[in-house]
């Protein structure tokens, strides 16, 4: 281990892994491990959609709709019980079809809580100041949305369970201010978390001084598992619909699923799912902003996936891609790092992400060194609220964009990077963090 090694051995450590990265460097390397976008293979595997549309009588929906005009404002009933399934919802009228990103319908959905307030409720802009709960470490994106209507954004702490259910509940107990939870329940990012039954019981049935205390259920990777071909163990998730309903708090949550990473991330297909009074309202807000999403692209869906055991086979093609690039993950850290010690990353059974730990105070030199050698990483403290890591630790790496020999030679880098700045943290040449508890 680096942390056991006397000082010379440590200078002499260093000078190798110097000599190794200046190498690296002059081979102008560009690889990018920073985002997780599907790759262009698992992208080439819905082109037939593009064209599954091709005659007058694909037009038409069940009801007889005319999909090229004007209407439906909740969704095509074919393409409400297509994504159902990725809802854990059985009543398609408790679902309504956006377009193509499920984060503008949570963004949405939270601006119309913090103009007109929800079922009742005050708006959420009358309140001096309103918090919102972060499970870390997260998604920067859902971050973003609650910082940018100026919220207070109180990290909560995960295990493999997921959240910290005691942290949870004495927040929310006696603070009326304390107004919602990002949740993603399923292969969580960047964790590759699932919940617990006793987390999803324990949220839907724990007491909040906000009544208009709201659940946003992202189930973004309820499909997504590694594993469909070799028998592997796919996650099971407590549905919170039913949790809730049966701890007499229906209108609690917001489910959320898109089809970003199932077909085309810029022309998929979203929906959210909740109580039919949560519905209701929504619709109401809805029909002033639009007077329906396209509804072609929702018929290309259904027409493309079919039924769940559609999107099934579909995203075991996926998986055939995926998993190898996950495997690679767990085999170059493992051999890298095994013996260098202060380092822990997650092995998810699905998802898009793996959630490395490095040593604590590392994480901003190993991006910074990483990037310097032409390997781009998702940003050192994007998976806190407001870009804040506050123990310097965590990187998310996103295997699933780079051809396989690309992620082999980013992952290279990445490993060395990560030895690098633990050496210069051990022997004084980066500052150690003052870490908060």
């Amino acid at each position: 281990m680096y942390a056991d090694l006397e000082d010379t051995e440590l200078e002499a450590l260093k000078r190798d892994l110097e000599h190794d990265y200046a190498e690296i460097k002059r081979r102008d390397l560009t690889l990018n491990m920073a985002r997780g976008k599907p790759s262009s293979a698992q992208l080439d595997l819905s082109m037939p959609m593009l064209t599954c549309v091709h005659a007058l009588e694909d037009c038409y929906s069940e009801d007889g709709v005319d999909c090229r005009n004007y209407g439906v404002l909740d969704g095509l009933p074919e393409a409400k019980r297509l994504l159902a399934p990725l809802l854990d919802e059985e009543d398609i009228d408790n679902i309504i079809v956006g377009g193509n990103s499920s984060l503008t319908l949570m963004h949405d959905q939270i601006a119309r809580m913090y103009l007109f307030g929800t079922l009742g409720s005050k708006p959420w802009s009358d309140y001096e100041n309103v918090k919102w709960l972060c499970p870390v470490p997260g998604y920067d994106r859902h971050f973003a949305i609650t910082e940018e209507f100026g919220m207070e954004l109180i990290p909560v702490p995960c295990d493999e369970h997921g959240p910290d259910m005691d942290v949870v509940e004495s927040l929310v107990a006696d603070d009326e201010s304390v107004k919602g939870i990002w949740c993603v329940p399923k292969y969580s990012n960047p964790a590759g978390t699932t919940y617990s039954d006793e987390v999803v019981e324990r949220l839907a049935r724990m007491h909040c001084a906000a009544e208009d205390f709201r659940i946003f259920w992202d189930n973004a990777y309820c499909v997504h598992h590694l594993h469909f071909d070799d028998g592997g163990e796919q996650d099971h998730l407590l549905d919170i619909g039913i949790a809730c309903a049966e701890a007499e708090t229906p209108d609690r949550y917001i489910k959320f699923c898109s089809t970003s990473k199932v077909t085309f991330p810029g022309a998929g297909i979203s929906a959210m799912a909740a109580s039919p009074d949560n519905i209701s309202e929504m619709k109401q807000h809805l029909r002033i902003g639009t007077i329906g999403y396209d509804k072609l692209n929702q018929m290309r869906h259904v027409i493309f996936l079919k039924d769940a055991d559609g999107i099934k086979e579909h995203m075991a093609a996926h998986a055939r891609i995926l998993k190898p690039k996950f495997e690679l993950v767990q085999k170059k850290l493992s051999d890298a790092l095994d013996e260098v010690g202060g380092c822990t990353w997650s092995n998810p059974n699905g998802g898009y992400f793996v959630s490395f730990d490095g040593p604590e105070g590392t994480a901003r030199r190993i991006v910074e060194l990483a990037r310097n050698a032409g390997v781009v990483l998702t940003g050192a403290g994007a998976t806190w609220p407001h870009g804040v890591d506050p123990h310097d630790s965590n990187i998310r790496i996103a295997p699933t964009l780079p051809p396989i020999d690309e992620l082999s030679n980013a992952l290279d880098v990445f490993t060395l990077c990560v030895k690098l700045a633990y050496v210069e943290l051990l022997t004084g040449d980066i500052e150690r963090p003052e870490l908060s508890d």
